[in-house]
């Protein structure tokens, strides 16, 4: 994995965004297509909190997956901010929306167990081809 630039002015240098489970972003879309009366609305969608650096979203990686996940700093990406994280004051506030899955392990866990899952599906799809 590429990381783009160590030296952020964050906790550790990488930047730092926010990681939302697929779940809580099918759920506001469901909220916001009974809440809209109009042709279309903008809402921002986070998990209300600090956000990830790219190096803890690894390191919770390596930890669901108990895989190591070699890392190779490179270049910043020019015009890439240190810190992007989204307010979701108001899809708290006009859908009732807030993100259920905020943890950065659960949510890679959750993905991990569905590409598992896929992969699984895919050998066994294999084998009977056979």
């Amino acid at each position: 994995v590429v990381v783009f630039g160590d030296d952020y002015k964050t906790r550790d240098g990488t930047c730092i965004r926010d990681y939302i489970h697929v779940r809580d972003l099918a759920r506001a879309h469901v909220l916001a297509i009974d809440a809209c009366d109009r042709a279309s609305e903008v809402f921002n969608l986070g998990v209300g909190g600090e956000g990830t650096t790219v190096l803890e979203l690894i390191a919770a990686a390596r930890k669901v997956t108990g895989r190591e996940i070699p890392v190779r700093i490179g270049e910043r990406r020019p015009g890439d901010p240190a810190r992007l994280v989204a307010s979701n004051e108001r899809a708290e506030k006009e859908l009732g929306w807030r993100a259920e899955h905020s943890d950065i392990e659960t949510i890679v866990a959750s993905a991990w167990r569905y590409y598992e899952s896929r992969r699984a599906a895919r050998d066994a799809h294999a084998t009977a081809r056979r």
